[in-house]
């Protein structure tokens, strides 16, 4: 798990720096300024941060054997992700509504390519956590196997943590 996220640092890395080349860069509109609700994101981040605690007390309930309470900190942590995507694809539809596009410009572009795969890697985080839950339900997954709730909640924690700096990047620091 570890190698695969040092490689996902490199994969952010990348589009976090394409990002950066590109911004203030967009002759046409619409730019940050006309689209943005900081508002709205922040609380969209506070909830996906949020999760980052319920992953924190699965982990420590499956430490302790307490499946049981994993399996309910595991369901809250993937509806809180569920969430956070909910509030992604609202925030996608306005923006398209306000005719910015993955095309209309170099903001769009870099905009829509790093806030989409990140809303896809926490799908894949979600879908982990639910294919967990299922796991545990079936017993094949028991209180001996916490290390592999674990390395889930490792993913997990990581795209929280790029989050922090994509909303840094993105919508906090301005053009």
């Amino acid at each position: 798990m570890w190698a695969f996220l040092a490689s996902e640092c490199f994969f952010f890395g990348s589009l976090i720096t394409t990002y950066f080349a590109f911004r203030g860069q967009s002759t046409s509109g619409p730019i940050p300024e006309d689209v943005f609700d900081i508002g709205f994101t922040s609380l969209s981040s506070f909830v996906l941060l949020m999760s980052s605690l319920t992953m924190v007390l699965a982990v420590s309930a499956a430490k302790r054997g307490d499946m049981s309470r994993t399996k309910a900190w595991l369901a809250a942590t993937a509806a809180f992700g569920a969430v956070f995507i909910g509030g992604q694809i609202y925030e996608f539809t306005t923006f398209i509504a306000e005719n910015l596009h993955i095309q209309t410009n170099l903001f769009g572009s870099s905009f829509f390519l790093l806030t989409g795969f990140h809303g896809a890697h926490v799908t894949v985080g979600i879908l982990m956590l639910l294919t967990t839950i299922m796991i545990i339900n079936t017993g094949y997954l028991t209180a001996e196997d916490s290390e592999s709730i674990e390395t889930i909640g490792l993913y997990w924690h990581f795209v929280d943590v790029v989050w922090i700096v994509i909303f840094t990047v993105v919508y906090l620091i301005p053009q």
